[in-house]
């Protein structure tokens, strides 16, 4: 009976945590989340106002991480590192310097993403009770929360954003016991920032392929090639910035030139297209609108030079972008549904890159409609293939026990 009580002890604890976390979490997307939209607007209608800027802007933003940053230069590094009990919490620092330099990222024409943010945002609110004695030893615990809050409050997708939060710290092992508590933080964030009017992404894609062998097939081959793009950017990235901090140390340096030359590449390239979050060419994926054979490889090339050079955010918005957009040109290679293969590719690209299943596919259901999970489900079997191998978050741990390499 002790035993029962103390799980249940243990169940309360964290799930008064989730309630606090969800409600302050979803406020802090909003905020966030809201700011990011009107600088996108304002960098749309002033390109040539803006993006030239960019590599000044770079060197306030290292500015800000090298005088007031402290460990927090270390980003989702942090994130990583309470998970797997390397430290106790996240500096609180972290939350206004990754809010302001995201917002100079996205307003001077980066090409980046905004769920790095939100998770840090909501692991840096979840991480901070376990200062508290009677919380001290549920710091894992509390970060998957706040992971699951951050994630969910921003895209407003609370089922996705428990799966993501469960299986993301170690590939192969999830944390199954968390599921309540993790749903509970990331519904009342999602709710939060619905009823504060922050903007969701989301397009019915009505499909009845039929699940005949050649269909199956070809799904498994769209699968395949998923997994490499997805794979090429997760590998892409981790080579640049390992091969830009050896031939340029000196981090205001880099993000100098880097932003010149960044700058140059985006205003060439149709004024811009190719800067910030990537929704531009999601929803001409979807809404029939003009997508290039190569939209997808420059929108991929860019966002990984934007990351390794020093700008922030994330990268799971682009990735939605280079696999939506990428499924838009291959589709007619299978002769299967454009928009099927686009939200595929959507789901998928980003499940490769972040070694992520289960989030991916719950994705498919909220943003896309339940009905296509089964076309999800047969395109990530094979992306589960690659699980083991290199993802965008480089401190995140493989479980050993997995039955392949």
């Amino acid at each position: 009976m002790q035993k029962q009580d103390s799980k249940i002890g243990h169940l309360l604890k964290l799930e008064g945590c989730s309630i606090l976390v969800g409600l302050s979490a979803g406020l802090l997307d909003v905020v966030f989340g809201r700011g990011l939209l009107y600088v996108s607007e304002v960098r749309a209608s002033f390109p040539y106002l803006t993006i030239p800027f960019l590599g000044l802007v770079g060197l306030i933003i290292t500015y800000g991480y090298q005088r007031f940053g402290g460990e927090s230069r270390k980003g989702m590094g942090l994130v990583f590192e309470v998970g797997h009990g390397q430290r106790e919490s996240i500096p609180k620092r972290l939350i206004p310097l990754v809010i302001v330099s995201t917002w100079l990222t996205h307003l001077f024409g980066g090409s980046a993403g905004r769920e790095g943010v939100a998770v840090q945002l909501g692991a840096t609110l979840a991480s901070s009770l376990s200062r508290f004695k009677f919380l001290k030893l549920y710091a894992r615990e509390l970060l998957i929360i706040g992971i699951a809050a951050g994630f969910g409050g921003l895209f407003q997708t609370p089922m996705a954003a428990t799966l993501f939060a469960i299986e993301l710290l170690i590939v192969g092992r999830l944390s199954l016991h968390l599921l309540f508590p993790a749903f509970t933080a990331a519904y009342l964030a999602s709710s939060i920032s619905y009823f504060l009017g922050l903007e969701k992404f989301g397009y019915l894609i009505k499909s009845d392929l039929p699940f005949t062998i050649t269909n199956i097939t070809k799904l498994l081959l769209v699968g395949v090639l998923f997994a490499l793009v997805g794979k090429l950017f997760a590998l892409g990235l981790g080579y640049l910035k390992s091969r830009l901090s050896y031939i340029i140390a000196n981090p205001y340096l880099k993000i100098f030139l880097g932003g010149i030359l960044l700058s140059v590449v985006l205003l060439t390239l149709d004024q811009g297209r190719y800067s910030g979050l990537g929704t531009n060419l999601i929803e001409a994926s979807f809404l029939g609108r003009e997508i290039s054979p190569y939209d997808w490889l420059l929108k991929l090339m860019i966002t990984i030079f934007t990351i390794a050079i020093g700008f922030q955010g994330g990268e799971v918005t682009p990735l939605f972008a280079i696999g939506a957009s990428f499924g838009v040109v291959i589709a007619p290679l299978f002769g299967l549904p454009v928009a099927l293969v686009a939200g595929l590719g959507y789901v998928a690209v980003f499940a490769a890159a972040t070694n992520t299943i289960l989030g991916p596919l719950m994705v498919m259901g909220e943003v896309f409609g339940f009905a296509n999970i089964p076309y999800a489900f047969v395109v990530l079997v094979v992306v589960s293939l690659w699980q083991k191998a290199p993802s965008i978050y480089s401190l995140q741990q493989s479980d050993d026990t997995m039955g392949f390499s």
